[in-house]
């Protein structure tokens, strides 16, 4: 069966393998530091608690067995060191069951910390991750041929994540249908970055440019991906420099990373081996049992595509969504609806004991989000702040910030350590403040005479409170 093998794709293999143990090692060191405050024993959002009242059926997880924060520091950074040894190739030299099983192992640690994260980890690439990490268990080692049909398999998920965000667009927000999104999605997003202002203020046939760029990007260019060579490579090449411009403009944590890294599977070999000097060996093959491995995960994955698939055709499309409690063969998407108004929340708090209209209020910085308006945005992705996320989200309704963000009130009144290491300052380091506060801004971005004039990233205007 030498069909199962695939030639030419030895290097986009490699590349893909070493690409995505880095994204996995960023989501195990984004697990490992924020944890504690957000589902730790005392977290926002309690894992235990959760645990308690969901089934091992509905949400696989080695957490059922045993949950405490110790046993989830130790998850995360067993990934955190199995993820950096793939990066480094300690995988290549490994037989091909422990291979597997060195990935599979990955996966399973992954999946499990998704399913106790709760709506910390309810964001698309979560799930793209858990797809793509489970299919990467079965590409094999480097002295082994590539199994063609994994390889078909991501390049199916491919398709799926760009023509499911393609078409969401097309049936969402009617910005994206006469080109303006773009007027106002680089000062919108939940994170901008440092260049998302310089992004913000291109003129106005720029940003539709950018959308037209973007519909033939995500609703045509996908087709390719299933033509021979050079049109299949040529595809993941648009693909990748798209990701790249998003990249640039803005934090999507690793999204825009991981889009890459699929994509570097469809590029093949007679392009990477333009820029890597490395030679594919030669004449590789396959185990009879490999082959039938490859054989039976292609027949789940096409039973499982009938959900996604419906759903792409559904003018209900649902966006990042998963069918199995495996996260496996998800439908995906992004921002069928863009905000035209940017509003922040500002957390302050007080060491009066009757604040008044004389009270000194002052505020936490996050890490990420805006807030200073003489700061600029920093660069954050692939890393994810996952406070600072839903933070945005709690400003587009308080429905968002139900239940943790009041905990989160009170854990800034118990000056505690988990929660004050997620924010970039404490302005209250001896004592706890009296009373907490929060405040709805409209922010939006200066431009250049007032960037010039006042050294502000943003200019903002208090809205009023913020109920919790």
């Amino acid at each position: 069966m030498n069909w199962l093998s695939a030639e030419g794709y030895w290097l986009s293999r490699l590349v893909f393998q070493r690409a995505l143990g880095a994204v996995y090692l960023v989501a195990f060191l984004s697990a490992a530091n924020q944890f504690r405050a957000l589902i730790g024993e005392r977290g926002l959002l309690p894992a235990p608690r959760y645990l308690h009242r969901t089934s091992f059926r509905r949400a696989p997880s080695l957490f059922h067995l045993h949950y405490s924060d110790r046993f989830y520091a130790a998850v995360a950074w067993t990934g955190v060191v199995v993820s950096a040894a793939l990066v480094l190739g300690l995988g290549d030299g490994l037989p091909l069951a422990a291979h597997l099983a060195v990935w599979a192992l990955l996966w399973a640690l992954y999946l499990s910390i998704v399913h106790v994260g709760q709506v910390w980890y309810g964001f698309g690439w979560e799930s793209l991750l858990c797809e793509v990490g489970f299919l990467a268990i079965f590409l094999g080692p480097s002295d082994v041929a590539p199994p063609l049909l994994v390889l078909v398999a991501l390049w199916w998920v491919l398709f799926r994540l760009e023509f499911g965000a393609g078409l969401i667009k097309l049936r969402g927000d009617r910005c994206w249908r006469d080109l303006t999104c773009l007027y106002y999605h680089h000062e919108t997003q939940p994170m901008p970055n440092p260049l998302s202002s310089y992004f913000h203020h291109l003129p106005r046939w720029a940003h539709r440019a950018e959308a037209a760029a973007n519909h033939v990007t995500q609703l045509v260019v996908p087709f390719l991906l299933f033509l021979p060579q050079p049109m299949r490579g040529a595809a993941a090449v648009v693909i990748i420099v798209t990701q790249g411009w998003l990249v640039l403009s803005g934090n999507f944590a690793w999204l825009n990373a991981i889009t890459m890294v699929i994509a570097t599977t469809a590029v093949g070999d007679g392009l990477w081996g333009v820029v890597l000097p490395v030679a594919p060996p030669d004449q590789l093959s396959q185990p009879a049992w490999f082959q039938v491995v490859a054989v039976l995960l292609a027949v789940v994955v096409v039973a499982l595509s009938y959900w996604p698939v419906r759903n792409l055709l559904s003018r209900q499309q649902l966006m990042n969504y998963s069918f199995n409690p495996l996260n496996l063969v998800n439908s995906y998407g992004a921002f069928g609806s863009v905000t035209r108004i940017r509003h922040e929340i500002v957390l302050e708090g007080t060491t009066d004991p009757a604040p008044g209209p004389d009270t000194e209020w002052r505020e936490y910085e996050f890490k990420g989000k805006p807030g200073d308006v003489r700061r600029r945005p920093p660069q954050l992705a692939p890393y994810h702040l996952r406070l600072d996320w839903l933070m945005w989200f709690a400003a587009l309704s308080p429905s968002y910030g139900q239940p943790w963000f009041p905990v989160l009130m009170n854990r800034l009144l118990e000056n505690d350590p988990a929660v004050l290491k997620l924010l970039r300052s404490n302005p209250f380091p001896d004592a706890p403040p009296a009373h907490v506060r929060a405040l709805l801004y409209r922010y939006r971005f200066t431009d250049r005479r007032e960037r010039r004039a006042s050294g502000a990233w943003w200019h903002r205007t208090l809205v009023g409170e913020y109920p919790w």
